[in-house]
């Protein structure tokens, strides 16, 4: 019986810090190397101090270390009105308005991204396997990008509303 009890506690002591780490948004350190490790392929780079200048603090966190925002808290999400979404780290126009729609999840989300705007890698962090986006010219996590999303691509681009700038349409 001891050694039931036990178990039991181990489990829930791991599933108590897999939940802490997720609800509190951090992140594997290993996860922060990434980006150093790939940088030179981007056409943007910058060392870590001048992302961490030109950043705020949570875009730093989300673009930089590969966090993520907790969901419901991006004003974007709820933006329907014309214009661009760009890359918040390097100004690169991500995803245009027309491309957005109510995912229901609670971040800003798109069902196609502008041609050539994005780059993905296989994430799999959190015992799980994700597709990460990242901005294609510096680098930056955006987000994830799900198969769950409406017609014509049936794709979910669920991106991070801090690594977003929204640029409404000149009228």
């Amino acid at each position: 019986m001891k050694r039931r009890r036990l178990l039991e506690a181990g489990t829930a002591v791991i599933g108590s810090a897999w939940v802490f780490s997720t609800l509190t948004n951090q992140t594997d350190p290993s996860e922060q190397e990434i980006m150093t490790t790939t940088n030179e392929q981007f056409t943007v780079n910058k060392t870590e101090q001048e992302w961490r200048e030109a950043l705020t603090p949570e875009q730093f966190r989300v673009l930089r270390q590969h966090g993520t925002e907790r969901a419901g808290t991006s004003p974007l999400d709820k933006v329907y009105e014309a214009g661009v979404y760009k890359c918040a780290g390097c100004g690169t126009p991500l995803f245009t308005a027309d491309t957005k729609f109510n995912s229901g999840t609670g971040w800003p989300s798109f069902y196609a991204p502008i041609e050539g705007a994005i780059a993905t890698k296989t994430d799999r962090t959190f015992f799980m396997t994700r597709t990460e986006v990242h901005c294609a010219t510096c680098g930056g996590h955006l987000g994830h990008v799900f198969p769950d999303g409406p017609k014509p691509t049936g794709q979910r681009y669920c991106m991070n509303g801090v690594a977003l700038e929204f640029v409404p349409a000149e009228t």
